[in-house]
């Protein structure tokens, strides 16, 4: 269906709106399934992609057809969350019911200590239904003022920049991990913080993007003013990985988190340096991510970076930019070499792609084929799961790169009669 669908994310009974239109189909429920990933990775991905994880709503889960041309960021972010905690009740086993849904909500969300929350209960009328009540919690969840007076990077366009926090903590509460998780989110959040102070004095020094980037996190952090204090003094202290609880040693989605926010606090500056490598390396092996896991989720990043460079002036630098691109292509290139027995069968398949690619090589191919070749790259990607993290939104800036790529990783294939023979 070409039209967009509508839905007002600022008007009482949008959660009930957005129900009606999947039962309608205009907006469609599906989840795909990866045999080399499991639900908690599938829950990781799903969120770094749609941006929820950085508190930068980029891309829709499910509601892809909505019509959000007049949503302000705060109200894509808002509906992105309820998306986020509709995917993770269904990859625990929910039904698409929002009555299910809303009552595990409504249990979730019951018994909370952040300052944000509790203040949205008091708001709460007798009268009021589920629906409303849990309408009124997203709304102050995503409810974080903070304004820089200077452009710098894409800092201002973060919103609760934990918001992901309740994804991963609504996770444990359906699989049952924690008696009452939300009770967790203040001692999470300080993790959070913890590890952005790590990663800013990974270089020995503290750039002003770090400590806007900071300044944002704790903003979204609703601490108590004890803890705000005591985050700020560590902030200016400096920080060690011992200082990391142990609780978080067993949560799997809780240290990926930590070590994406660490990981986009060092590209705050659009490249990591030598030491800010090493720290990368400890806090691989500290928070015990396999290698090729680590490449992924800088790539990603990165990936990010490039992505959403139109919502900052200072990654119009072409400099700035090149140093992303450098980066990101050296990573493209290590990943792709890791599956390149595979990448080859695929394309062996693919007769047309490699023509169209060995074509590109001398001329510029029309519209009509460059997207014939994007759409039959997507879906190669998407057979790999290493790959298919990456096609994120924007993602067509990654076809010149891998046109390039792809005959310099495999020229056997782009030789003549190759494919034929």
């Amino acid at each position: 269906m070409s039209m967009k669908s509508s839905l007002s994310p600022n008007s009482t009974g949008w959660i009930s709106k957005y129900f009606d239109l999947i039962d309608k189909g205009e907006l469609w429920i599906h989840i795909r399934k990866f045999d080399e990933i499991n639900d908690r990775k599938h829950i990781h991905l799903k969120c770094m992609r749609s941006g929820i994880v950085f508190g930068l709503p980029t891309r829709a889960i499910f509601g892809h057809r909505l019509n959000t041309k007049n949503w302000t960021t705060e109200e894509k972010l808002k509906v992105l969350l309820m998306e986020a905690l509709l995917f993770v009740h269904l990859k625990t086993g929910g039904k698409v019911d929002k009555h299910e849904f809303l009552a595990r909500l409504i249990q979730f969300y019951g018994d909370h200590n952040a300052k944000s929350l509790s203040q949205t209960l008091l708001f709460f009328k007798k009268e009021d239904s589920v629906e409303e009540k849990i309408e009124k919690i997203l709304a102050k969840r995503v409810d974080i003022k903070f304004n820089l007076l200077d452009n710098k990077w894409w800092v201002n366009s973060l919103n609760n920049t934990f918001v992901y926090l309740d994804v991963i903590l609504f996770y444990d509460h359906c699989m049952n991990i924690a008696e009452n998780p939300l009770h967790e989110y203040s001692e999470f959040a300080q993790e959070a913080l913890t590890a952005i102070t790590l990663a800013t004095y990974a270089d020995g020094e503290i750039s002003g993007v770090e400590r806007d980037l900071f300044n944002v996190f704790l903003a979204s952090a609703n601490l108590s003013d004890e803890l705000r204090e005591l985050a700020k003094d560590r902030f200016e202290r400096g920080a060690t990985l011992n200082d990391f609880s142990d609780k978080i040693k067993d949560r799997w989605l809780v240290k990926r988190f930590l070590t994406d926010i660490s990981l986009l606090t060092m590209f705050s500056n659009y490249e990591i340096g030598l030491e800010e490598m090493e720290y990368a390396e400890e806090l691989r092996e500290f928070m015990d991510i396999p290698k090729d896991e680590m490449d992924e989720t800088v790539m990603f990043i990165e990936s990010f970076i490039i992505a959403n460079r139109e919502k900052s002036k200072v990654l119009d630098d072409s400099a700035s930019l090149e140093k992303v691109y450098g980066s990101f292509t050296n990573r493209w290139k290590k990943i792709l070499g890791r599956n390149k027995e595979k990448l080859a069968t695929e394309l062996s398949e693919s007769k047309e792609l490699v023509q169209l690619m060995k074509k590109s090589m001398s001329e510029d191919l029309s519209p009509e084929e460059k997207e014939k070749v994007k759409e039959q790259l997507k879906d190669i990607l998407k057979s790999m799961p290493a790959f298919a993290v990456f096609m994120i939104p924007g993602g067509a800036f990654l076809m010149p790169m891998m046109m390039k790529i792809i005959p310099d990783l495999l020229p056997s294939a782009f030789k003549d009669n190759e494919i034929e023979e």
